[in-house]
């Protein structure tokens, strides 16, 4: 019977499909496998921090005169702006450093029924001299014994505004730790860190150094703390 050509034909055509079968079992196990190993990776997250010095300073300085008209309230503010311009002119600040940036006139009636002016006026300081900034804030109650009365929010403010140019070696920094911590994780399940496969920069944010601080009469540290996180997936070989 096992002569019969149909009984070849139909052995042969068995052999054929179950070494396919066996074959393509292979195949497709490795190719599983190799997935597998392809899609194992690590994310960590790396850090970066910078300590800088403030590159620009800026004070409003708000002040006012209240008077039973508005010719003498006026007054009252011109003289307090003579006092604050000659303030920072003896501390050596340029003309044009300290301008008026604002001005608002109310009016209101006390209890004895007597109508009064005020007039208040802001005047800004704009500078990169931090040093000169930081001592005229010393010496400010130097302008209360000129006679002028500081409203509240009057305190100096520190800005650093050269982001840019540290940008690209703390990015730089903040991928090397992230790497290290993929190298740690890596060494400790029996894995190598392979390449990148994607990576999320964090936002870049700059506060005081020391904690931000609020209240009348405080000012802004110029001493700043710039700090970014990136994201990284690594693969592992």
């Amino acid at each position: 019977m096992w002569r019969e050509p149909t009984a070849r034909r139909w052995l042969a055509s068995s052999a054929i499909v179950a070494g396919g079968l066996i074959v393509g079992g292979f195949l497709l196990g490795d190719g599983l496998v190799r997935a597998k190993q392809a899609d194992r990776a690590v994310t960590v997250r790396g850090l970066s921090e910078r300590e800088v010095m403030a590159d620009l300073a800026t004070w409003t300085i708000s002040y006012s005169s209240t008077a039973t008209d508005l010719a003498t309230a006026q007054a009252g503010v011109d003289r307090d702006t003579a006092s604050i311009e000659a303030f920072f002119r003896d501390l050596g600040f340029p003309a044009g450093a300290v301008e008026p940036t604002g001005v608002n006139v109310s009016y209101f009636t006390d209890n004895q029924g007597i109508g009064r002016y005020t007039v208040r006026q802001r005047m800004s300081l704009r500078t990169n001299d931090i040093e000169r900034a930081q001592n005229a804030v010393k010496r400010q109650a130097e302008l209360v014994r000129r006679g002028v009365v500081l409203e509240d929010g009057s305190g100096m403010a520190y800005t650093f505004t050269e982001l840019d140019a540290v940008k690209p070696a703390m990015i730089a920094e903040a991928t090397k730790d992230a790497r290290a911590a993929a190298e740690q994780f890596a060494e400790d399940s029996g894995a190598n860190v392979g390449s990148i496969r994607q990576a999320t920069q964090g936002y870049f944010s700059i506060e005081a150094r020391d904690g931000e601080t609020a209240g009348w009469g405080v000012s802004d540290s110029p001493h700043k703390k710039v700090r970014v996180v990136t994201t990284v997936d690594f693969s592992l070989d």
